[in-house]
C-alpha cells in the first residue's frame, strides 16, 4: 500500500490526441489538489500516457517503468505510484499489472476516473478501468484555465474504417462525435485561457457529425468566437472529405491553408489490401478539388512502406504520387505488424532490409518536396502566431499559416500575431523579418 500522492508527472507518447489527453489528465490531477513536477523521478505519481500504433510500443512502456523506478529510488529514495494510461493500457489491461506490478491501468475513454483510481491504489485496491463509455469523460473534466497560444481540442474519437494494419478501432473504439454545445463551450474556455489558435482533433476528425451538422458547420460556428484567430483540424480521412469542408477552406478566413490527408500508399492495389476506401486516382482528384477551393493550401500526408505484398512497382507508384502532389510536410513509417490486425497474418511479409531501403528513398523524396515548398514561400508576406522564445536574444518562434516554424527578431509577445516577410528557407524552418507599419 502506498500513501496518497501529493505530486504528479504526466508523460505522453504518440499523436496529438494523446497530447490533448495528457493535458486533460494533468488538469484533472491539479484540480484534485496534486502539484505538477517536471521531474518524473521526483513525482509521487507518474502517468505514462501510451501509444500502441508502432511495433514494440508495449516493450517501451515496460522499459520506461523500470527506468523511472530506478531513477526515483536512486535520486530520491522514492517508490512512485505508476499509472499506465492510453492505448497500451487499453490493449494490455490486467497483463500490465501482472507483469510489472503497476498501480493503475486506465484506458483512453476512462481517464476521467483517474482520481478515483488513485484513491483505490492508495488503499491497496485493484485500480483498473478499460471501459469504453460513449464520451462521458468530457463532461467530467475540469474547466480549461490556462493554455498556450495554440491549443488542441478533441471533437471526435474512435474509428470505424478498420484498415487492416491499424489497432485504433480496438484501442479507441467506434467513431463517436462529441456534442456540438460541449465543443463550443470548451473552445470558448480555451480562448478565455489564452488560445489564439485551436486545432480540432479526431482519429477521423472530418467524420464529426452532430445531428446532420458536419465539421464545416462546426468550423463556421467556432469562427464566430471573439479572439479566435486561427482554426486547424487533424487527422482527416479521404472518405470523409465532403463538399462543405472543401468549401470552408475557401470561405472561412480563420481556417488555415493546411490539410493533413493521409493516403498511406500510391498503389491502388495496396490501398485495397489495406482496406482504404480510396484509390490513387480518387485521392488525386480530391486534392484537385481542395486546391481549386484554396490554391495556396499546404498538403501533408502519411505513408506506410513495406505493407505485406508490396512490390517494387507498388513502391514506385508511391514515389510517383509523392512527386505529383508535392507535399509540404509528411510522415512516413515502415509497416509494423500489430497483433490482432488482419495484416499481421497476411502472406508475403516484407523483409526488414527492403523496408529500410524503401523508407530511405521515400523520405529523401518527401524532404526534397518539403524544402521546395519552403523555398517557394520565400518572399511571401504572412501572419505568424508567436508561440515561444527562441535561442537568441530578442528571437521569437511562431507558426505561419502553412504550419511552418518561423524564427524572427521581434518585440512581440507570446500569443501576438505579427505580419512577417519570409526571407529564407532553412532545412526545418523559415527565417522572417517583421513588417513594421509606417505611420501615415
Amino acid at each position: 500500500m502506498k500513501s496518497a500522492p501529493k505530486t504528479f508527472h504526466v508523460k505522453s507518447f504518440g499523436c496529438q490526441m494523446n497530447v490533448y489527453d495528457g493535458e486533460r489528465m494533468a488538469e484533472l490531477m491539479a484540480a484534485n489538489g496534486l502539484t505538477h513536477t517536471d521531474d518524473a523521478s521526483a513525482a509521487d505519481l507518474v502517468v505514462l500516457n501510451t501509444c500502441h500504433i508502432r511495433e514494440r510500443a508495449t516493450e517501451k512502456v515496460y522499459s520506461d517503468i523500470g527506468r523511472i523506478r530506478k531513477e526515483a529510488r536512486r535520486d530520491h529514495g522514492n517508490d512512485p505510484m505508476i499509472a499506465i494510461a492510453g492505448c497500451v493500457a487499453q490493449a494490455e489491461g490486467a497483463e500490465i499489472v501482472a507483469r510489472a506490478k503497476i498501480d493503475i491501468v486506465v484506458g483512453p475513454q476512462a481517464y476521467h476516473n483517474l482520481p478515483a483510481l488513485v484513491g483505490q491504489a492508495a488503499r491497496g485496491e485493484a485500480a483498473l478501468d478499460t471501459d469504453m463509455p460513449v464520451l462521458s469523460k468530457f463532461g467530467q473534466l475540469p474547466a480549461r484555465r490556462k493554455v498556450g497560444p495554440s491549443a488542441f481540442l478533441t471533437v471526435q474519437e474512435g474509428c470505424d474504417k478498420f484498415c487492416t494494419y491499424c489497432v485504433v478501432p480496438y484501442t479507441r473504439g467506434a467513431e463517436v462525435s462529441r456534442p456540438f454545445a460541449g465543443i463550443v463551450d470548451e473552445a470558448r474556455a480555451l480562448v478565455d485561457a489564452g488560445a489564439r489558435e485551436i486545432t480540432l482533433l479526431g482519429q477521423n476528425v472530418n467524420a464529426w457529425d452532430d445531428g446532420g451538422r458536419g465539421l464545416h458547420d462546426l468550423i463556421a460556428d467556432l469562427d464566430r468566437i471573439p479572439g479566435l484567430a486561427r482554426i486547424r483540424y487533424t487527422t482527416s480521412h479521404p472518405n470523409d472529405m465532403r463538399d462543405g469542408l472543401i468549401r470552408a477552406h475557401a470561405e472561412v478566413e480563420a481556417l488555415m491553408p493546411f490539410l493533413h490527408l493521409p493516403v498511406q500508399s500510391g498503389s491502388s492495389r495496396i490501398l485495397k489490401a489495406m482496406n482504404r476506401s480510396h484509390t490513387r486516382d480518387s485521392y488525386l482528384r480530391l486534392l484537385d478539388r481542395v486546391r481549386a477551393a484554396r490554391p495556396d493550401i499546404a498538403l501533408s500526408g502519411d505513408f506506410i512502406v513495406g505493407f505485406p505484398g508490396e512490390t517494387e512497382q507498388d513502391f514506385e507508384d508511391t514515389l510517383s504520387l509523392v512527386a505529383e502532389v508535392g507535399y509540404a510536410q509528411a510522415y512516413s513509417f515502415k509497416y509494423s505488424p500489430r497483433p490482432g490486425t488482419p495484416a499481421a497474418d497476411m502472406p508475403d511479409q516484407i523483409a526488414p532490409e527492403i523496408m529500410d531501403e524503401r523508407l530511405q528513398r521515400l523520405q529523401a523524396a518527401l524532404n526534397r518536396d518539403q524544402q521546395a515548398f519552403n523555398a517557394h514561400t520565400v518572399g511571401r508576406t504572412c501572419d505568424v502566431l508567436i508561440e515561444r522564445r527562441g535561442k537568441l536574444p530578442g528571437q521569437m518562434l511562431g507558426k505561419s499559416p502553412w504550419l511552418q516554424s518561423v524564427h524572427l527578431l521581434t518585440d512581440a509577445a507570446i500569443g501576438d500575431i505579427v505580419t512577417v516577410d519570409l526571407t529564407r528557407a532553412d532545412p526545418n524552418s523559415m527565417a522572417g523579418v517583421e513588417r513594421v507599419a509606417v505611420a501615415a
